[in-house]
């Protein structure tokens, strides 16, 4: 055999190592593996106070809060003449409607043609009463007289109850009299009946608002006949009120009460203020929803018939809030990573309002803490980070 069939293959493993610390390089590949590792970069924000607003949102449509019903008080009577139309602001008592009032004057001239008969037949039984009550007086003397005579011999019986005979019938003709005035009394008094009736009915050919209000619908028509049932000549919006009647359901309906006040969106965009007018004391079966009433502001261009909603204030508070990806939930408990000294902590907290993409801190963290904005699982508490400011630099 040779003599390098007798190398050990110990030997050659050494010397390769001793090649291999010799090469170029050798150094740097030792000094790079003892550098210790880069802390993870994470984008940080600190914790804020802010204005927080908790509303509740509903739907409905525009109404009325009081609508008036405008209809004739009398049948059968053609409009004549129309003062109003839809749009037109109204006041109390104001005329919409002039009926025709022909048939109405002829009756009221036949009842002052009956009147002036009462009248008369009054003047008569008062003059037949005067008349018959100086019979009466003449016939009760001459009784008298006669029954003096009688008891002085100087006169009859038979004169005597003659004499009486006349004194009873003239003081019947009196009852009778009496009577007639009396009847002719009452016949005056049920014509001025009649015709007090007759003058309510021409002051109804005048139709009248109850209320200042805005006409909302006008029905009625120059040449129609006027009737009490059906469609309303006018419909009015009492004092111009119009209020959101939206719907909302039970559970929110225990969060509302009178006088919140509430932003109400119209169906063109504009936004009006309101307030909370009723709260309904009842919620439908079916649906589960509870009714409110929102009365808007009274110079507003809402229209009643259309769509709204609103948005109604329940709070409104200065908090701590943080961005709503800032928040881990773990097993129903919420916690937030924050920064400190280059170190993240976890720290538990207690959620309030989530809205705009920030949610409310209740408790757990103040103001000015340094918190991981998007935080994740490759994060844990302990763990060395370099935070980046959102919007800005490394610290």
């Amino acid at each position: 055999m040779s003599q390098r069939n007798h190398i050990r293959p110990a030997a050659v493993f050494a010397s390769l190592i001793a090649l291999a610390a010799s090469l170029p390089g050798a150094h740097a590949v030792e000094s790079k593996a003892a550098t210790p590792p880069v802390a993870a970069a994470v984008t940080v924000t600190p914790a804020s106070r802010n204005e927080v607003v908790e509303a509740v949102t509903v739907t409905g449509t525009l109404v009325p809060r009081q609508e008036i019903l405008v209809g004739p008080e009398i049948e059968g009577l053609r409009i004549l003449e129309l003062f109003a139309d839809e749009g037109d602001k109204v006041a109390k008592g104001q005329v919409l409607v002039r009926l025709s009032r022909e048939t109405l004057d002829a009756q009221l001239a036949q009842s002052d043609a009956a009147l002036s008969r009462a009248d008369a037949a009054i003047a008569q039984a008062q003059s037949q009463i005067a008349n018959t009550q100086a019979n009466v007086t003449w016939t009760k003397q001459d009784l008298e007289r006669a029954q003096s005579l009688l008891a002085r011999g100087a006169s009859t019986q038979a004169l005597v109850d003659q004499k009486t005979s006349l004194a009873r019938a003239a003081q019947a003709q009196l009852q009778a009299a009496n009577d007639a005035l009396a009847a002719a009394r009452a016949d005056k008094k049920n014509i001025e009946a009649q015709r007090g009736e007759l003058m309510v009915r021409i002051g109804r050919t005048e139709v009248k608002t109850p209320s200042a209000g805005l006409v909302s619908r006008r029905t009625a028509k120059v040449g129609a006949v006027a009737a009490a049932v059906g469609e309303p000549l006018f419909r009015i919006i009492a004092d111009g009120a119009i209020e959101l009647d939206a719907e909302v359901p039970e559970q929110r309906l225990l969060e509302l009460k009178e006088g919140q006040t509430a932003s109400v969106v119209l169906a063109d965009g504009s936004q009006v203020a309101g307030k909370i007018r009723l709260l309904s004391p009842e919620v439908d079966r079916s649906t589960r929803l509870g009714r409110v009433r929102i009365a808007l502001e009274s110079d507003s261009k809402a229209r009643i018939g259309s769509f709204a909603r609103a948005s109604i204030e329940l709070r409104r508070a200065m908090s701590v809030t943080v961005p709503a990806s800032a928040i881990i939930y773990d097993g129903g408990k919420a916690t937030l990573q924050t920064v400190v000294d280059g170190v993240v902590r976890a720290k538990p907290v207690e959620i309030g309002l989530i809205n705009g993409g920030r949610a409310e801190i209740l408790k757990g963290v103040v103001a000015g803490e340094t918190i991981v904005v998007r935080a994740g699982p490759f994060l844990r508490d302990g763990d060395a980070v370099s935070p980046v400011t959102a919007g800005g630099s490394g610290k």
